[in-house]
């Protein structure tokens, strides 16, 4: 199995490369051709989930409403989605909802309404930029929503910060791909729900392997593709942590619209892979949705 680790070297270093990325990120506010996903020793080049649209842009793709994100902290919306993870999660009130790579706090900001004040989200994140990011953004959305009822944690979601048996609903947008060693991550996923809790997951996968040309491209790591997974490969991880009722929804349409607008990321993928083929016949979106057994 491919788990993202072999085309930077260790897990360590491939961890080093995605943070280094998302720092930069962090500092500068939004995706964009320039930021440097350098790591293992490559240029600087584009770096992580997303695109060379604009965040507003790129999120109104993906299904956030014009209200969603006019509610949003300044900021909290980088263009890093690939998904919309808190519309397929189906949020109450009063539910404990844990994000995994929270970045600036986007979907964050938008699962707190739906919990409410009896409710909780925790987001975590790696990257101490993007954590400093999204508790700065804490302040705007208390006195947009009047809610207190959000948080975030410093730490890796391989080893997550967060108490066993604790929470309702885990939601992820465009991370677990990011990981070196994703079994461990479900398995992690797994250990923080609630017996029954659920797992609603916006990722990449692939639809067949990639050259071996475009996963030894670390722009390629840090913008979520090498290190995808083909969707088989995807669904037997996350029974063997102890989920069921899977459902793995593709969505197509978000490579095939990044490779039509001639994404650098996308144009680049698109020139190593053999010829008459394109990045949408070996990559796609997909939502995830699964229970917890137990």
């Amino acid at each position: 199995m491919n788990d993202g680790a072999s085309c930077c070297g260790s897990g360590d270093s491939v961890r080093d490369a995605v943070r280094q990325g998302y720092g930069r990120i962090a500092e500068q506010g939004t995706l964009s051709a320039g930021t440097a996903g350098a790591g293992c020793g490559a240029a600087a080049a584009p770096a992580c989930c997303g695109s060379s649209w604009s965040p507003t842009q790129l999120a109104g793709r993906l299904g956030y409403s014009p209200e969603q994100l006019a509610s949003l902290p300044d900021g909290a919306n980088m263009g890093l989605s690939c998904g919309n993870p808190t519309a397929i999660a189906a949020l109450t009130a009063g539910q404990i909802v844990l994000d995994l790579g929270s970045g600036g706090g986007f979907d964050c900001f938008l699962a707190g309404p739906k919990v409410g004040p009896t409710g909780r989200v925790i987001g975590v994140d790696m990257t101490p930029e993007m954590i400093s990011k999204a508790r700065r953004n804490i302040a705007s959305y208390r006195k947009t929503t009047g809610l207190d009822n959000v948080e975030f944690r410093l730490g890796e979601i391989e080893h997550l910060p967060v108490a066993d048996n604790s929470v309702d609903v885990v939601i992820s947008n465009c991370v677990i791909n990011l990981s070196p060693d994703k079994p461990q991550v479900w398995r992690e996923i797994a250990r923080v729900l609630k017996p029954g809790g659920r797992v609603a997951v916006s990722a990449l996968a692939l639809l067949r392997p990639l050259p071996e040309t475009v996963r030894n491209m670390v722009e390629a790591l840090v913008g979520c593709i090498a290190g995808a997974v083909l969707i088989d490969e995807y669904e037997a991880m996350i029974r063997a942590a102890g989920f069921a009722q899977i459902e793995v929804a593709r969505k197509p349409e978000y490579v095939a619209t990044l490779s039509g607008f001639e994404d650098p990321l996308y144009r680049r993928i698109a020139e190593a892979l053999p010829a008459g083929t394109t990045p949408a016949d070996f990559i796609t979106s997909i939502d995830v949705t699964a229970r917890k057994t137990g």
